[in-house]
């Protein structure tokens, strides 16, 4: 009689954990944070990568193996005396970027004075980025000051059409970052996605793209997912970052990133997916870890 009840007891046991086994797909994070995405092996529909600067208080190898950890294959906006510790540890560079003005923000291409410098420097960077084995590199509107938009972009159009032959040649993607001109970045000039696809037609050459960071455009335009569906064509690169603040992409913030992602793949983009978020916890490592856990979508 003991035993039935016994017996009983544990089939009991075993349905009701059968129960709760089924219930853990719904029970799991709605942010796709599971422990089955943190792994060296991710679910392969977004290639990750990760902004150097974020982390710049981790010592650079340091970084490199921890990031090699959560199966991620890039570090990016790093500079050629970065290039050959990336080498050295099997990553890559999604997205370098050069030296001098060519780095800068505020001082970019819709500035005819800075011309010269830019086109010195870009024609000397973009080899290098080919020989190191990459294929694109960052580059920037800089500011308005008082100048219109259109002009701004005639300006930008007429300094990087005289670097489309030298990019096409090395196979070589100079990319536009957009970036918001009301909380971070006073003045620039490439801050909506329609005025860099405009861009783009003007300068008409498949060797010039932009670069859609989430966190700027959710400040400037919102409608995220429509607008990445509309100028699919026109981006070779994502960054992202929490709104507002520009920390983790969690819940803790207002933009929905697993749909974002699934929007990026359905796209049929190809390219990598860059965490550009501030951490403000005190591990940044899992900060990091639980943000390609979010974006790892199957």
């Amino acid at each position: 009689m003991k035993i039935g009840k016994s017996r009983r007891a544990v089939i009991k046991s075993v349905a009701a954990g059968a129960g709760l086994l089924s219930m853990l797909p719904t029970l799991t994070n709605a942010w796709g944070a599971t422990e089955k995405a943190l792994g060296p092996v991710l679910n392969g529909q977004i290639r990750h990568s990760v902004c150097r600067w974020c982390y710049d208080k981790i010592p650079f190898e340091t970084f490199a193996e921890e990031v090699k950890k959560l199966g991620i294959t890039s570090i990016e906006l790093c500079g050629p005396s970065e290039w050959p510790v990336l080498k050295k540890m099997g990553l890559t560079c999604a997205l370098p970027w050069g030296e001098g003005l060519t780095r800068s923000l505020d001082k970019g291409f819709c500035d005819p004075a800075n011309h010269d410098e830019l086109i010195k420097g870009f024609e000397d960077i973009i080899p290098r980025v080919k020989q190191a084995g990459y294929d694109q590199i960052i580059c920037f509107s800089g500011n308005r000051r008082g100048m219109s938009d259109l002009d701004g972009m005639r300006n930008c159009a007429v300094g990087l059409k005289k670097l489309m032959p030298i990019a096409e040649k090395h196979n070589v993607t100079m990319v536009m970052e957009l970036l918001n001109s009301k909380v971070n970045h006073r003045d620039y000039m490439c801050d909506h996605t329609a005025w860099g696809a405009s861009l783009c037609d003007m300068v008409g050459s498949e060797k010039f793209k932009l670069l859609y960071d989430i966190y700027h455009m959710q400040i400037m335009e919102g409608d995220v997912i429509a607008t990445i569906k509309k100028y699919s064509k026109y981006i070779s690169h994502y960054h992202t970052g929490g709104v507002p603040g520009r920390h983790e992409i969690d819940e803790t913030q207002e933009l929905y990133y697993p749909a974002i992602m699934k929007a990026i793949v359905e796209t049929g983009y190809k390219g990598f997916v860059a965490q550009e978020f501030i951490p403000s916890r005190k591990d940044d490592i899992a900060s990091l870890k639980q943000a390609i856990g979010i974006c790892d979508v199957a």
